[in-house]
């Protein structure tokens, strides 16, 4: 097992700590770029090139981002997602050598929020990744906070309602709980907040993922398709050469 460190300069960041991220690769020449990368953004950041090292890693320094490669030796990024997930969520970008949709969908399943197929743009990945730490610090920020910002939404479905809470970031279908990943999650209240109206995956992108890049649209496909698979296709339409739109049933949402 190899672990390996590189901190954050300790310069003008106010009181607010670094954020800490775990890289996860055994390429380690990708595994260093990534880190000197972040480490420039002003991240704490600490590696690991295989499976149990990098499970072992994120226990022992409760990282905000998880940066992880598919294939790794020990065992794959896959199991390492669950394993972390089930211990602590947090948010976590894959990396993927192969651009193939099965296993992004299987990444997304997981648990994770986000992947780059390789070869990657440096600049991208910084994106993604600070999109994805000030989702989780806005999802924190809300938590406990008065209505109507946090109250619930509740739509009728073929099988009975809907329920988004906000306020705890729980979603029920039919009374039965739904887990998302952060991501997942945020991107149904972004659709659920314009119900009926189409947003463009560009639209998408800017809201959820805090970032704009047409290149980056087969991002918010994917998600979608996950976020169908959980919680039933009938409530997202596609509208082809466009983007989505959320579609309750039976008229407007109910108070």
């Amino acid at each position: 097992m190899s672990i390996g460190t590189t901190s954050a300069p300790q310069g003008g960041q106010g009181q607010q700590p670094p954020r800490t991220a775990v890289v996860v690769e055994d390429e380690p020449t990708i595994a260093d770029a990534v880190a000197r990368r972040l480490r420039a953004e002003g991240y704490t950041v600490e590696t690991a090139g295989d499976g149990p090292s990098g499970v072992e890693l994120c226990e022992r320094v409760n990282p905000d981002v998880v940066v992880l490669d598919v294939m790794l030796p020990g065992f794959d990024g896959l199991e390492v997602c669950r394993r972390v997930q089930a211990a602590r969520p947090v948010p976590v970008l894959m990396l993927t050598a192969r651009d193939d949709e099965t296993d992004k969908l299987v990444g997304l399943g997981v648990g994770a929020d986000d992947y780059m197929t390789k070869p990657f743009s440096m600049r991208e990945l910084v994106a993604r990744v600070n999109g994805l730490v000030r989702r989780v610090e806005r999802a924190r920020a809300l938590v406990g906070a008065p209505a109507p910002s946090a109250e619930a939404m509740r739509f009728p479905v073929s099988d009975g309602e809907l329920e988004i809470d906000r306020a705890q970031r729980r979603v029920r279908r039919a009374g039965a709980e739904v887990h998302l990943t952060p991501t997942e999650f945020d991107l149904l209240v972004c659709l659920a907040e314009s119900p009926r109206t189409v947003l463009t995956r560009e639209k998408l992108l800017e809201e959820v993922w805090d970032w704009a890049d047409a290149s980056g649209t087969r991002t918010v496909d994917s998600h979608v398709k996950a976020l169908r698979r959980k919680l039933g296709a009938d409530l997202v339409r596609t509208v082809h050469g466009v983007g989505y739109a959320f579609e309750p049933t039976g008229g407007q949402e109910t108070s």
